[in-house]
């Protein structure tokens, strides 16, 4: 890494330096024996992210076929240890008293705040206000972007969490079961996105978050069920990447809504990672 110690960053980091810095942090990271958080794990995912969100004109698409595995394997590496954070964060917050007053102690919760505060306002300025329920797909065990949306922008939105994972749902049941209104407003389900089918009608507005389908192949499968179902003027608000952030997360662009009327995509240039997309199902 020595080579990017002079690198301004003012302007951009070249992308032959970027991909052999991020290369050489992939194979320390496939190298450990646990993804699970530590000083040397939080530490090789927070040089990874710093180095993601510098300035770059990578193009993703272009990458040669070896940097394109990498970055498959990335991915993958990012949303284990990334849940894994989750899970221990969230068992922790469970044992202490008031645990929705804490969950501002998470490492990333004010990415998490500014996330929803950008997803609010693009909301927002295509017309979606408060819409009365919404389904957030792949919430895990730290359900902070319904939190955040709840308590602050749409407060009297009721929130469906599916996640796949009935131990990342427990938890987050927990979470939540400590505010008696928000309670009453998030209910957390456990299933394959995949086999929920009309369900789907129900919603004004369908989050899909970005780990949901971990290659552009299985994203896409999952955008073309979930066209299917949701109701006809229905809004999709699907996370994505953008440039050197994609090493972290799947990308997924215009081309690949099938079916959708894309009304924004915005990608973030501060330290905000995801790229957000929003569609409409058209009425027909």
């Amino acid at each position: 890494m020595a080579s990017l110690q002079n690198t301004n960053f003012d302007s951009q980091i070249p992308a032959e330096l970027l991909i052999a810095s991020i290369t050489q942090i992939h194979g320390a990271i496939s190298k450990l024996d646990s993804l699970r958080p530590s000083k040397q794990v939080n530490g090789l995912f927070s040089h990874l992210v710093k180095l993601c969100i510098l300035p770059s004109s990578i193009d993703i698409t272009s990458l040669p076929e070896e940097a394109q595995e990498m970055r498959k394997s990335l991915i993958v590496l990012c949303g284990r240890a990334e849940g894994l954070l989750e899970l221990e964060f969230a068992t922790f917050l469970i044992k202490i008293p008031q645990p929705l007053a804490n969950v501002n102690l998470f490492p990333y919760y004010a990415n998490y705040v500014k996330l929803a505060n950008l997803e609010y306002s693009i909301l927002s300025e295509n017309g979606i206000v408060q819409p009365k329920k919404v389904a957030f797909v792949g919430s895990g065990p730290m359900p902070l972007t319904s939190i955040v949306m709840a308590t602050h922008h749409l407060r009297s939105t009721h929130f469906d969490n599916f996640d796949i994972d009935e131990a990342a749902n427990d938890v987050a049941r927990k979470i939540v079961g400590s505010d008696s209104d928000l309670e009453k407003r998030m209910k957390f389900e456990t299933c394959d996105v995949m086999e929920v089918k009309e369900k789907l009608r129900e919603y004004d507005c369908i989050f899909l978050a970005a780990l949901v389908g971990m290659s552009k192949e299985e994203k896409v499968k999952i955008l073309g069920h979930v066209r299917k179902y949701m109701k006809e003027g229905g809004i999709l608000l699907v996370r994505s990447a953008n440039g050197a952030r994609a090493f972290l997360y799947p990308v997924i662009d215009d081309k690949d809504l099938v079916g959708f009327d894309v009304l924004s995509i915005f990608h973030p240039t501060n330290d905000v990672i995801n790229s957000v997309v929003l569609a409409r199902k058209p009425s027909f």
